[in-house]
């Protein structure tokens, strides 16, 4: 006997990567009743502990600190700062299971494969879902839906245009294109990691390793002792780049064991991919072993990825495709509502077996550029939204945006955007009209976006209000409502105190009228110039601070006045969160005083923005 069961949700999103997993808790949390539906038993996709990508952005790995991205990623990682320190992936999972669990508005669908869709008059009615771990049937309808597969399974079955492979470079005008359009993908990568046992072990290979020489790797680091000639390169600039990234270290790797398959759809080959995959994982590992000195001699696996991440597939057409031009130009759209700054990373197309190309090359530049609402949801299928790698790029477009701290802001942005539809009633092309209010949203809940781009909420009481300090060792006061909440630059954009007095370093908001108060937000500063990512790379570690970041603010007092008669009080403590809200018992006020009692370790509090509603 079949089971079955069927669910009516406000808003569905399939794939629990981070871009879906981004998604579907900002929809909740903006009150919308949604489904998370996942195949996989851990949260995260490629950034969990099955896969093991780090999260990168647009901080091109600390060469531009200040545009790492914020808002839910970023909380996420803080959260994982606080518990875990030694980098353990099982721990980053469960924090993300945490915060998935944690919204009432979210219900989360493990082990979860959808396998069918239903459609009406090109719009999505139904899908259908099958949970293997229950032999669970399940049919899910909502009147709005997100594809966060990776792979844009659902807009595929549900017949959304899209694209495969590489636009020519004369139907955009893109300067890095190949002349002719070609089906070339980036390829599928499983990594491997090891750790120094402190005496010689030996590895004897599976038999199915496929063997490699040193003339084949000789433009992918892969050992401590490997010599970097330049001259020879098919790009020595770039090469001495990625030897440099590399760090020739042995006990983590190997982004380039990238295979994109032999078929003309990467998807159907996947198992094969994977299977050859891990053969080469295990002829690597043999070659550095076993193959002459590489440093290696202490060496032991401790984990071989059997789950390979994916960098290209299908990419679902919306009204907007963006181009590697519009990344290049640093386009600033009217409807942005997302932006990256990862470089234009095209990866050699047969991956490891192009052995006489470099694995990446990547066109660098230093800014961003922001990517419009209109590259995230569907052309055709008028219910759907897309997050992460599958939006509306090119493939020179993709290069840049599928690194995964862009992918989880936009799915920050397509889960709001998806509650305003409920709010309006509308269908995502529909919500046109009210995209500013989305990017105002979406600035209240920490997701920067660049100039011109600031808080100008109507909402926030705060914009109206002035501000003093006890102390000012940088910055002002007077910049808490300036707009913006973040450094850049040389510009603070915040408040920064001289030390921290025994009571407390204090700020007054006063309000240019009574009001009521219901809740307050503040930023503070985090310090994006240290990573916080969980990694197994080691030099990413040695990048890190142990323990939250010491600039957070710790512990500190809400007082809200009126007519100087005390009306609330409250008390945080042990904050670990650069985006802080407070919830406040609804009552009128007309200042409110701030007493910074400790930071996490820093001589100094910075805050960045205060917001009152």
């Amino acid at each position: 006997m079949k089971r079955f069961r069927e669910e009516s949700y406000e808003f569905i999103v399939v794939g629990g990567g981070m871009a879906g997993l981004c998604a579907a808790i900002a929809a909740a949390r903006h009150g919308t009743k949604t489904a998370l539906i996942h195949a996989r038993p851990v949260l995260g996709g490629n950034a969990s502990s099955e896969i093991r990508i780090h999260i990168s952005g647009a901080d091109q790995s600390l060469k531009q600190t200040d545009y790492a991205e914020g808002g839910l990623v970023y909380e996420m990682m803080l959260d994982n700062k606080a518990c875990n320190d030694n980098f353990c992936y099982s721990i980053w999972d469960s924090v993300l299971f945490e915060k998935a669990k944690a919204e009432k508005n979210l219900t989360v669908y493990f082990n979860t494969v959808m396998y069918d869709v239903e459609t009406e008059d090109n719009r999505i009615t139904a899908i259908n879902c099958f949970q293997e771990t229950t032999e669970m049937r399940l049919r899910f309808t909502a009147p709005l839906f997100a594809d966060c597969t990776g792979n844009g399974t659902l807009g595929y079955f549900a017949g959304a245009e899209y694209r495969q492979g590489s636009e020519s470079k004369y139907e955009f005008g893109e300067p890095t294109a190949p002349e002719e359009a070609n089906n070339e993908r980036m390829g599928n990568t499983i990594l491997l990691k090891a750790y120094d046992t402190g005496h010689p072990v030996k590895f004897t290979p599976p038999s199915y390793a496929k063997k490699l020489t040193e003339h084949q790797l000789r433009y992918r680091v892969h050992s401590k002792t490997m010599k970097v000639d330049a001259s020879m390169a098919p790009d020595p600039e770039e090469w001495l780049r990625l030897s440099a990234c590399s760090c020739k270290a042995v006990d983590y790797g190997y982004w380039w064991l990238e295979l994109m398959g032999d078929g003309e759809d990467i998807i159907p080959d996947y198992e094969k991919i994977r299977d050859d995959l891990y053969a080469y994982a295990y002829g690597i590992w043999d070659h550095i072993k076993n193959g002459g000195d590489h440093g290696a001699e202490n060496y032991a696996l401790s984990w071989v990825g059997a789950l390979p991440g994916m960098r290209e597939s299908r990419r679902l057409m919306g009204d907007y495709i963006l181009t590697e031009s519009d990344i290049l130009e640093h386009r600033i759209f009217e409807d942005a509502v997302t932006y990256g700054g990862w470089c234009v990373d095209l990866h050699a197309a047969h991956g490891l077996l192009d052995f006489d190309l470099l694995p990446s090359d990547c066109h660098h530049f230093l800014g961003v550029y922001t990517i419009p609402y209109r590259s995230y949801y569907s052309k055709n299928i008028s219910n759907l939204f897309m997050a992460g790698r599958d939006i509306s790029t090119t493939k020179l477009g993709l290069a840049s945006t599928r690194i995964l701290g862009c992918c989880s802001i936009g799915g920050q942005a397509v889960g709001t955007a998806a509650a305003l539809c409920r709010k309006y009633e509308v269908n995502p092309r529909e919500l046109a009209p009210h995209v500013g209010e989305l990017q105002q949203e979406l600035l209240k809940d920490d997701l920067w976006l660049p100039a011109p781009f600031t808080n100008t909420d109507a909402a926030d009481i705060a914009l109206g209000a002035s501000f003093s300090a006890s102390s000012t060792g940088a910055g002002d006061a007077s910049m808490l409502n300036n707009g913006v909440s973040r450094k850049l630059g040389d510009m603070l954009n915040g408040w920064k105190s001289a030390g921290v007095a025994d009571g407390g370093e204090k700020l007054v908001m006063k309000l240019d009228a009574a009001k009521t108060v219901s809740q307050l937000r503040l930023t503070f500063d985090s310090n994006f110039a240290y990573p916080i990512r969980v990694t197994m790379s080691a030099n990413r570690q040695e990048q890190q601070r142990i323990g939250i970041p010491p600039e957070l603010v710790k512990d500190y007092n809400i007082i809200l006045r009126k007519n100087g008669e005390t009306v609330g009080t409250y008390e945080i403590r042990d904050n670990h969160q650069r985006h802080n809200v407070v919830d406040i018992k609804p009552v009128e006020a007309d200042s409110v005083e701030f007493v910074f009692l400790s930071t996490n370790g820093a001589p100094d509090v910075t805050v960045y923005e205060i917001r009152a509603y």
